[in-house]
Parts: C-alpha cells; sequence; structure tokens
C-alpha cells in the first residue's frame, strides 16, 4: 500500500450500511472520514462524523463513497457524486430501473471516475472456486444452473421487491460464474405480504450457449436457503453460499453391468468431494478490490455496465411475469450497450 491513504465516505446507515461502516473502518490504507444519514447515529459508536447531507460528506475532500442507501436513491447521490469527482461504490442494484442506471453509468464515465457494483456474491469463496473450476473445464459442458434464495422478510426494504432486491444477486453470479449471457426468461411473481411490490419469484431462462437457468427467490420463507447447482456433462457443483462450502457430485466412472440399466442413457452416483476452501470475509474482499481500482491498479470489480446489464435482465423477469410472455434480452455489446438497452 502507498502511504497516502485514501479519503473514503459512507451514505446510509441501514443495516449493510453498518456492515460497509465496520470494514472501512479497519480497511488498509483507507481512512473513513463521514458518513451520511439523516437519522444520524443515536448509538455513538461509529467513529467517524455522521451528517444529513451528502453535501456537507463532499465538502470533506472525499476520494470515493460507498453508497448503501434505499435503492430508489441510488441515481440521485450517485449523479451527485459523480458532478463533484467523486468515485463510488454503489450498492446492488445499481438502480431501481434500466433508464436510471443507464444515467449513472454515463455520469460516472463521462467524469472518467473508478465506479463499481456492489454484488457481493462474486466474492462468495465458494463462487469464487467454483468459476474456477468451470474456466479449468472440470465439469465439461454446463447444461443447467439451478439458485435459490429464500429467508424471512427484510423489513428495511420498502422501494423495491424481490426481483431488483433479490434475484438481482442471482443474474449477476450466474452471467459471471458462466461467462454467459441471458438470452431470454420468463417468470411469474406473487405478493403475499401486502406490500405494493412482489415477494416471490420463480423464473426460468435460457443463456446465449443454450445453458437453462432457474431461479427460485421470495423473503415469505421462516428457511434462510442461499444454494446454487451447476450441473454439466461430468457431475453437478452444489455452492453453499451460507456457508462458503463447495462439493462436486461427479458422475460414475464405472461400467453400469445391470442390463436393465445400461439401456437408460443417463448417469450414476459417483464420488462427492467437498473442497476445503479459505473463507475471507466477501465484503472486506469487495472492498479491498474496489480500494486497489480507486488507487489505479488492476482490480476485479464490478463495472457499472455489468451491474446495469443486470438490472436489464431484472427488469426483463418483471415485464416476463406482468405480460405473461416469455422475453428476450438484447445482446450485450460494451460499444453500443447505452442504446441497446435503452432501446430494447
Amino acid at each position: 500500500m502507498s502511504g497516502k491513504q485514501l479519503r473514503a465516505g459512507l451514505i446510509g446507515l441501514g443495516a449493510m450500511g453498518r456492515n460497509h461502516a465496520r470494514v472501512l473502518s479497519g480497511l488498509d490504507g483507507v481512512e473513513l472520514v463521514g458518513i451520511v444519514d439523516p437519522a444520524g447515529e443515536p448509538t455513538g459508536l461509529l467513529h467517524a462524523p455522521v451528517f444529513p447531507t451528502v453535501d456537507e460528506l463532499i465538502s470533506l475532500g472525499i476520494d470515493y463513497a460507498v453508497v448503501a442507501c434505499p435503492t430508489a436513491l441510488h441515481e440521485q447521490i450517485g449523479s451527485e457524486l459523480a458532478r463533484n469527482g467523486v468515485s463510488a461504490l454503489i450498492e446492488k442494484p445499481l438502480a431501481q430501473s434500466v433508464e436510471a442506471s443507464v444515467r449513472l453509468v454515463e455520469a460516472f464515465e463521462s467524469a472518467g471516475l473508478v465506479a463499481g457494483v456492489g454484488h457481493i456474491e462474486r466474492y462468495n469463496p465458494a463462487l469464487q472456486n467454483l468459476r474456477s473450476r468451470l474456466e479449468a473445464g472440470e465439469l465439461g459442458e454446463v447444461y443447467q444452473v439451478v439458485t435459490r434464495r429464500q429467508g424471512p422478510f427484510p423489513h428495511r426494504i420498502a422501494d423495491v421487491g424481490v426481483v431488483m432486491d433479490l434475484a438481482t444477486h442471482d443474474i449477476d453470479l450466474t452471467g459471471w460464474v458462466t461467462g454467459r449471457e441471458y438470452s431470454s426468461v420468463s417468470a411469474r411473481t406473487v405478493s403475499r405480504s401486502g406490500r405494493l411490490h412482489e415477494d416471490m419469484v420463480a423464473a426460468v431462462g435460457q443463456l446465449s450457449d443454450g445453458t437453462m437457468v432457474s431461479h427460485l427467490v421470495n423473503w415469505l420463507s421462516p428457511l434462510k436457503e442461499r444454494s446454487t447447482v451447476i450441473t454439466g456433462d461430468r457431475g453437478c457443483f452444489i455452492a453453499d453460499t451460507l456457508t462458503a462450502d463447495l462439493t462436486l457430485y461427479a458422475n460414475a466412472a464405472i461400467d453400469m453391468e445391470w442390463e436393465a440399466l445400461r439401456t437408460f442413457r443417463g448417469v450414476a452416483t459417483g464420488d462427492m468431494i467437498r473442497y476445503a476452501i479459505p473463507k475471507r470475509e466477501p465484503l472486506l474482499v469487495e472492498h479491498e478490490r474496489f480500494r486497489d481500482a480507486v488507487e489505479g491498479k488492476d482490480s476485479d470489480i464490478v463495472t457499472l455496465r455489468q451491474g446495469l446489464r443486470t438490472v436489464q435482465v431484472a427488469a426483463a423477469l418483471l415485464e416476463s411475469a406482468g405480460t405473461g410472455t416469455t422475453v428476450s434480452v438484447a445482446p450485450s455489446d460494451d460499444a453500443n450497450l447505452l442504446q441497446t438497452v435503452v432501446t430494447s
């Protein structure tokens, strides 16, 4: 690390914001110099001043800010940071709509600033290990990706539904782990909690190489589940992102002597391997990567364009649920992504 510390700010002291405050307070090479939350900080446990407005934070001369406020405010606050030359790590989803996401991409790119989206699952040890194994061809051809993300209702969420709040995790991790884009989606949603937005979604889709995708997401279950299952021609990987465990269920490599079963061209159960993976906190890794990017180092962060793509697919899920049809998702070409997203 260089001798000069980066000056960082935090906007939002909700459940996720407090986790960001904890990590920023101990992050090497970074000083948390100020926090914004209109409600203040009654506990007095934070070692940084809390301000009611973003202007007061910017006036401190910060290098970057972490935006952890409600999704509906991301565009307004992100745009203000970009206008003032402040880099930003914006919690997922990037914004509440495709159009707002496009405007944020344009704001930060035109200002030449480092900006990223907090898709934290990319830094989960199980998924990082899984991605490396897929890239190495350990599963052979990938046939299917199935994710399940269920749990109790998060009372902190009031401005978006379960698709934007939770399904965006699975959309992003699926595209990132497989290295493929979504080509079409079909979804059904319900609202059972009496809120304006949906609280359950079941979705199926297809990736650009024909891989099948299935997502089940809700915040109506007392069971907390975070599972990613990827099946290929050599077996299947199961990643539990709550425990950061990764398990391989391999296809059997033995000959089948039972004639009745030999005629069925399926697979048989082989070895099961649970991998020993170093387990660093994903949020800390996310912050380290973003700090390095702000310092000008090569670093693997989730770009705003990638975050925009995830919002585009989430919007397609909502469109499908609203119309009862399968919705095609236009391919993203970095050269014309903004135009493609707006006009599709």
